[in-house]
């Protein structure tokens, strides 16, 4: 089976830098047990807000503790993704 040109392969074995969003607000603070990611949080009129979690994980078991941490505090995961880091 061949993949598609407009996919890419992802390496599991190396760090790479994500973009996890979330429904809710989580405080700054938590940067540093969640991977030292950057937060952000956003609103948008009455819709609920959305916390943005950026920046490199060194593994995938990395990825999945940080997972597992949003999961464990009632965090609706919305999108995980992975970006190219800017040059």
């Amino acid at each position: 089976m061949t993949t598609p040109d407009k996919f890419k392969d992802i390496e599991f074995g190396g760090p790479a830098v994500y973009r996890i969003v979330v429904q809710g607000t989580l405080r700054p603070d938590w940067s540093d047990r969640l991977a030292g990611l950057a937060i952000t949080t956003t609103s948008q009129g009455e819709r609920a807000p959305h916390t943005e979690l950026v920046g490199t994980i060194r593994d995938q078991a990395e990825l999945s503790g940080v997972l597992d941490s949003l999961y464990g505090l009632h965090l609706p995961i919305l999108k995980v993704d992975q970006v190219e880091e800017e040059t």
